[in-house]
């Protein structure tokens, strides 16, 4: 097991939604009833993604979503509220615990917005060593304080020059201090600094082994009563705190301390650092709605899925559909979106998602009797077809709408056709003018890229439009309005109305810009209808003049000309790549290449394009390239040691003749630019097998000291995910694991009603919210699923049984101070065991099942 342990990982991914802040407080200057308002993400104090501004007002309404995989270790997910006045400030912020997060999965909630202060913003932890001695020539005692290193300290202005000091308390009242020397432009500094403290006894004799640590002082016994060690960032003029360790001494402490500290916030010694003092009512910051999905996973070795891979895979030839695994996964997890992610990116690895689709999609349009009705409600199918749209489709969807997205970020035209909201009307007709131009030049992007559908979208679109006009072949329109219900409705609409949630654009989007892509994205959804309504659909007057533009013959035929393309055959025309298309793009900080001087001015901030085709970089975005790295020069890329240039968030790309270093902006943006880069350059058949985690410099490579720069390198590459999907299947088959034991219950709730049902004749048995068909093969698909679960939760507990054993309190990997560690061990101490079946409910089958059982 100890060796299986090393290959457990766990993968953490969030996803939080911004939704409001209510009851704000006022200003105490200017316009007291109004502020201009944004949220920042953060982990810990590193801000990851920002919101819109919302101005103008004490109750802002965000209804922003973020979802990202976790790539740190971290304590807290913090959402600052902030009031972009003259000067950004801090409102106040809502902080919860890492191991909080479970509480509010998948729910909104209303938190509290907290005041924030600089001694409330610590983040980092500290080694500190402590030992006591007795002097036996000076008969003193001796505290010996050695401060070894510190590991994530805060940023302050995005440095860190910290030192710490120690201060030991007496119980008398008297204090004594040093202080270490400063480290320069690291926030993981290497002190390596024994302080020494000495007390003197008043008499040279009469000391009993229980008062080894007292002074007679002034006539008045005195011990050790604490160590504080204090972390400062050395800013000008003034030290910035960066946090504090408590250790407190006691008599009974007679063996050394040596162990990694969680660094805490300053304790308010006095009214001075009291937000009441400073008129701040910390009952009375406001609100903020938010809604977290959080998941973390131990993905175990591939070989340990093997038995729910095949359940899974085997999904679409079972018979009937609803005795497979994904039907019933489907029903037993609550959330169909839950379900259908991880189940459609399993079944897209090994090439069963089409089948998979086409067999759930049968039986659902066999239970429908309204054509208008098909794939419009939130079941499993219609679920799975989002995610396959989702991953199939990013690259065509970049390719068709981000040039005409990117016009409507640039020009900011105003838009607004609601009476409601504009202060004139006379500028109504020409917001009008303005929407349409905007609307057609993406109707026209869509209609015009049916050869560039991707190929797993086609031969889906084509089954769903079979298996539609067999079941409904008096409908001439439903060949059209199953596939647009799909492709319009639930992919173009969704990335128009939010865009960066689909990653096709970075840039903050300003109120304006956001009510007009609201409003394009409400046209593009009413397309959906051209090809089976009779007139347009409008619940809100003033779109009636959007909708009238665009039923015309001229937009019916181009929409159903490109229907009939995306669906016609399985295997359509293959796309040309000869345009690139853009998959992502930002500003980072580069060092310059070929340069052997280290230094500041080697470091200049560039703005980064991927496409296909090549990675580029210019001054700013729009400007002409300074440099184009084909793809085909990608060797590998890497992250490197934060020793090579003392900098977070640094990676490499390594060329045929030079590797160039980049930072990214926080540690969400490095791996996303460092997933993207070498799931790109696994196309390359010039790979590197072996890199340099660590940078030339001085003439020879930091990492394994060879002095020659074309030197092989010393560490192997990363390994590599899927190379089409990029779809990690072992965490796919983990979350599915993860969601079959919470929701085991109903799992046994379902075999239950399976038993029960062979006492009847017949063999169809209706649940809530389910239709079993087959009760014999859907029982033992249930058992199957019921071992599957049960043997890798086995294995499961019993690795974190060890990991709690082997992982020691006061570690670096579970320091003192905070009580991760020790809720897991008491998780784990209160485990109840799995329940087991039954010998006779292992080998009976419901058809076996006494005829006078009770259900």
């Amino acid at each position: 097991m100890a060796d299986g342990a090393r290959r457990v990982r766990v993968e953490e991914r969030l996803k939080i939604k911004i939704g409001e802040a209510k009851n704000l407080p006022n200003r105490n200057h200017g316009s007291v009833t109004q502020r201009d308002v944004y949220c920042t993400l953060s982990l810990d104090q590193e801000e990851i993604f920002r919101t819109s501004t919302i101005e103008r007002t004490l109750n802002p309404f965000f209804g922003e979503e973020f979802q990202f995989s976790v790539p740190r270790r971290f304590r807290y997910l913090s959402v600052y509220v902030y009031d972009h006045d003259k000067t950004d400030r801090v409102i106040g912020k809502v902080a919860i615990k890492r191991e909080d997060l479970q509480l509010y999965h998948n729910k909104d909630h209303w938190f509290q917005i907290r005041p924030v202060n600089a001694d409330t913003e610590v983040q980092g932890k500290v080694h500190i060593e402590v030992k006591l001695e007795h002097c036996m020539d000076s008969l003193s005692d001796r505290l010996c304080v050695h401060i070894s290193e510190c590991s994530d300290l805060t940023l302050i202005n995005g440095c860190c020059d910290p030192s710490a000091t120690v201060s030991v308390k007496l119980t008398n009242g008297k204090v004594e201090t040093r202080r270490t020397r400063v480290r320069k432009k690291t926030n993981s500094p290497v002190f390596d600094e024994t302080i020494v403290f000495e007390l003197l006894p008043s008499l040279p004799s009469g000391r009993g082994s229980d008062s080894r640590y007292k002074v007679n002082h002034q006539n008045n016994d005195a011990e050790w009563s604490q160590i504080v060690v204090t972390l400062y960032h050395d800013a000008t003029g003034n030290n910035v705190f960066l946090g504090e360790v408590t250790i407190p001494l006691s008599q009974q402490q007679h063996t050394p301390s040596n162990a990694w500290y969680f660094l805490q916030p300053r304790k308010r010694c006095s009214t001075k650092l009291s937000p009441s003092a400073l008129g701040v009512d910390e009952n009375n910051m406001g609100s903020l709605r938010l809604k977290i999905h959080y998941t973390a996973d131990h993905v175990f070795p591939s070989e340990m899925y093997n038995q729910l891979r095949d359940l899974i895979i085997q999904s679409p030839a079972v018979q009937p559909v609803t005795s497979s695994a994904c039907y019933l996964l489907g029903e037993i997890i609550p959330s169909k979106v839950d379900a259908a992610q991880p189940l459609v990116r399993i079944l897209m690895h090994h090439g069963q998602i089409v089948p998979m689709i086409k067999a759930l999609a049968t039986w659902e349009i066999s239970k429908v009797t309204d054509a208008n009705t098909i794939f419009r409600g939130n079941t499993l199918v219609s679920k799975m077809m989002d995610e396959v749209m989702r991953l199939a489709g990013f690259h065509y969807l970049h390719e068709t709408l981000r040039p005409a997205l990117d016009q409507v970020f640039s020009e900011r035209k105003p838009c607004e056709i609601d009476p409601t909201r504009v202060r004139d009307p006379n500028v109504i007709q020409t917001n009008l003018v303005n929407l349409k131009e905007y609307v057609e030049n993406i109707f026209k992007a869509i209609t015009s890229s049916a050869l560039r559908c991707p190929t797993l979208l086609c031969q889906v679109f084509h089954d769903l439009r079979e298996l539609a006009t067999n079941y409904f072949p008096d409908n001439k329109e439903v060949r059209y309005s199953v596939i647009s219900g799909f492709i319009f409705l639930r992919f173009f609409a969704p990335a128009i109305l939010g865009p960066r949630l689909f990653d096709l654009t970075t840039e903050q989007i300003d109120v304006q810009t956001n009510r007009t892509l609201t409003l394009i994205s409400k046209t593009i959804q009413s397309l959906c209808n051209l090809v089976s309504a009779r007139s347009p659909r409008c619940n809100e007057e003033y779109m009636s003049s959007m909708y009238q533009a665009f039923y015309t013959e001229t937009h019916i035929t181009a929409m159903r000309q490109f229907l009939e393309i995306i669906s016609a055959s399985s295997n359509p025309v293959q796309r040309s790549m000869d345009t690139p298309v853009i998959l992502k793009e930002g500003f980072m900080t580069k060092r310059a290449q070929g340069r052997k001087r280290f230094g500041r001015k080697n470091f200049k901030q560039r703005y980064f394009r991927l496409s296909t085709q090549d990675l580029t970089y210019s001054k700013f975005k729009g400007k002409e390239p300074l440099c184009s790295i084909p793809l085909s020069d990608i060797l590998a890329v890497e992250r490197v040691h934060h020793e090579s240039f003392k900098k977070n968030y640094m990676f490499q790309i390594v060329q045929p003749h030079r590797v160039l270093y980049l930072q990214a902006s926080n540690c969400v943006e490095e791996k996303q630019w460092v997933d993207m880069l070498a799931k790109i350059c696994r196309t390359n058949d010039h790979r590197l097998s072996k890199y340099h985690p660590g940078a030339y410099i001085n003439n020879h490579w930091l990492c394994c000291k060879a002095v020659s720069e074309s030197a092989a390198g010393c560490s192997d590459v990363s390994n590599s995910l899927d190379l089409q999907t990029n779809i990690d299947s072992e965490r796919e088959l983990a979350r599915i694991h993860s969601l079959t034991i919470s929701h085991i219950g109903r799992l046994e709730n379902v075999m239950r009603a399976c038993e029960c049902q062979a006492v009847y004749t017949g063999d169809i048995c209706f649940l809530p919210n389910s239709l079993i068909e087959d009760v014999q093969s859907c029982f033992k698909t249930l058992n199957a699923l019921r071992e599957a679960a049960f043997t890798l939760e086995h294995e499961h507990r019993s690795y974190l049984r060890m990991v709690a054993r082997e992982t020691k309190y006061g570690s670096k990997q579970a320091p003192i101070g905070d009580d991760n560690y020790l809720l897991l061990a008491g998780r784990l101490d209160s485990i109840t065991p799995l329940r087991p079946l039954s010998a006779k409910q292992n080998q009976q089958t419901p058809q076996q099942t006494p005829q006078h059982q009770q259900c």
